[in-house]
């Protein structure tokens, strides 16, 4: 109980933290939040903000929940556990300028009623137009806070985000990546501190690692064709968080605030019947770059 209070309370500091960046970063937008209970226990409180003058819709979201197993955990859990806590933050910005990247974030903290604890987590960017330096970095910030864990971490997430990240069906990956890890078991994967500490340095990269891409981008003046680039992109957005996204998941079979959950999806996407981008364009440039295995900072 007394490691579930301390993860909680600092799930509750970050998002406040992450929310007032933010919002001195728009300069106008504010969260507007609702607070709301889960039915089995527990609840949240979730913030998006929307039309502002540099995000268009975004959401950044708590919550402190406990109710009966879901059914597709059980691989992960000691038998004759039937009910979990879970906690946790998730962030999805989707930027009016199609030069600012779309940034998705999670830290999150899981345990059963039988002694089953993890955490999992992590940090991606999904540019519509790629601008190479500014990937490296994002992926050197994240380095960082992962060799503050572990020298082999970096790379471990770093796969990891790749293999998650991607869109079968299409054959690319969502963005550029980032880290993603799961099931970081206090006890084989560090201690609960370490763990911990972990997390907090998580939660804590995400301002440092956007804000620098949103201040350099957001001064950019844009196109039709750059707009109608974004919205396409952010069709594939949507469809990777509907068909694979395992967030979005758990959310609907623990019977999760639907609002809260589908606040990841943009405004406005679109689906053009057979897009091609034309031959050199940036466009055709920046979609070649989302696979798998690219070595942004080397090492």
């Amino acid at each position: 109980m007394e490691n579930r209070q301390e993860v909680e309370a600092f799930m509750r500091s970050v998002q406040d933290e992450i929310c007032a960046g933010l919002e001195g970063e728009d300069g106008g937008a504010r969260f507007a939040e609702d607070l709301w209970s889960h039915h089995s226990g527990g609840g949240g409180r979730s913030r998006v903000i929307a039309q502002g003058s540099v995000f268009e819709k975004g959401g950044v979201n708590f919550s402190a929940v406990e109710g009966e197993l879901p059914s597709f955990l059980g691989p992960h859990i000691t038998p004759g556990a039937k009910r979990f806590f879970a906690t946790g933050v998730s962030i999805v910005i989707h930027p009016e300028n199609p030069f600012v990247p779309i940034i998705h974030a999670n830290i999150r903290y899981f345990e059963s009623d039988q002694g089953d604890a993890w955490f999992g987590g992590g940090i991606d960017l999904t540019p519509v137009y790629v601008v190479e330096d500014q990937v490296r970095a994002f992926h050197g910030v994240l380095r960082e806070v992962c060799d503050s864990y572990r020298s082999d971490a970096y790379a471990r997430f770093k796969e990891a985000a790749d293999d998650y990240f991607y869109i079968p069906h299409r054959g690319e990956t969502r963005g550029v990546g980032g880290i993603f890890y799961d099931y970081l078991r206090p006890g084989e994967a560090g201690t609960f501190d370490e763990l911990m500490q972990f997390t907090r340095s998580v939660g804590r990269a995400f301002l440092p690692a956007y804000l620098p891409l949103v201040r350099e981008q957001k001064v950019k003046e844009w196109t039709a064709e750059n707009k109608q680039w974004q919205l396409i992109r952010r069709g594939r957005y949507v469809e990777f968080n509907l068909v694979y996204d395992k967030g979005t998941r758990f959310g609907l079979e623990t019977g999760g605030r639907v609002e809260s959950i589908l606040m990841s999806l943009p405004l406005h996407a679109s689906w053009i019947y057979n897009h091609k981008p034309a031959a050199g364009s940036e466009e055709e440039r920046s979609l070649a770059l989302f696979r798998k295995g690219m070595n942004w900072i080397g090492g």
